[in-house]
């Protein structure tokens, strides 16, 4: 029998590739115009127009994915008797992992032998999808739940993530800079790159001035970190900015062969807090650390 692969929303795959391998998932929660939407890979609330709401001054706000949803969800594949893999968005940036761990004790309270397994990703939009991706690839050939689990353990913290924001607004509204750096940056067309640590986390790593090189400095990690390219697919997530998604692809094309090129809009909880013209690039390396 398959094991079952779970994801979030906050994977950004595409809604495409969602709908095609029937895939369960957790919708996290954004707040919008006074409403609260659950995140669900772009089917009921198309993300242009979410990001052409924040370009004129709505400020989304999100939530956590409810405890019951984890529950109801682990509840059903546990009277079913399937194997489960949750592959969940960074602890270090949402309480997801958490709230999922709180439901499948629960859960085993009453289902005893439940086969549950929840994987810390420490990752972020289409780091975390690309992982999925990798897995669902390694169900589909036949691979065991302990040998998905297993690579999963061992690659989550070679796949790096590199980014970098059109606007500093966003950052400012979530602290990770002042509103002085973001004033001044923004004056300067200060573009930061930023990249997620082991721990999840998203930590600024250095400043480049202009669209343009901040794009190349994307191309340029990559350069320098992947490993056996032509093996990999790698992914692009962007805030609403398809053509500088394309263009950094182009950039990458001249000098690498990729088994292929995802490309797809960062979801609303995510770009909640990234914000418009967030461009963000993914594939393996050796490791993460700088």
């Amino acid at each position: 029998m398959k094991p079952i692969i779970l994801i979030d929303s906050c994977s950004d795959l595409p809604l495409k590739y969602v709908e095609e391998h029937g895939i369960t998932s957790f919708g996290v929660i954004y707040h919008f115009q006074g409403r609260d939407y659950k995140d669900d890979f772009g089917k009921s609330y198309d993300y242009h127009e979410f990001y052409e709401a924040v370009r004129v001054g709505e400020m989304p706000t999100t939530s956590q994915a409810k405890l019951q949803d984890y529950i109801d969800v682990f509840t059903k594949y546990a009277q079913e008797g399937k194997e489960v893999i949750y592959l969940c968005f960074s602890s270090a940036l949402s309480g997801c992992y958490n709230t999922a761990n709180i439901a499948k004790n629960m859960v085993l309270e009453k289902y005893s032998d439940a086969d549950i397994t929840i994987i810390d990703s420490r990752s972020a939009s289409l780091g975390e999808g690309l992982l999925a991706y990798y897995a669902f690839d390694m169900l589909n050939k036949g691979c065991s739940k302990d040998e998905i689990v297993t690579w999963l353990e061992e690659n989550k913290l070679k796949m790096n993530h590199w980014f970098t924001v059109d606007s500093l607004d966003h950052l400012r509204r979530g602290g990770r800079i002042s509103s002085t750096t973001a004033f001044v940056g923004n004056i300067l067309n200060i573009k930061p790159i930023l990249h997620v640590d082991d721990e999840g986390r998203l930590i600024p790593v250095a400043k480049v001035q202009g669209r343009k090189k901040s794009l190349r400095s994307l191309a340029e990690n990559l350069s320098e970190r992947i490993v056996n390219p032509e093996e990999q697919v790698i992914a692009i997530s962007h805030g609403d900015c398809l053509q500088d998604a394309e263009h950094l692809k182009n950039i990458l094309l001249k000098d690498f062969s990729f088994k292929d090129v995802i490309i797809n809009c960062i979801g609303p909880v995510i770009g909640s807090h990234s914000g418009p013209g967030t461009m963000a690039l993914f594939f393996l390396g050796k490791n993460r650390h700088i």
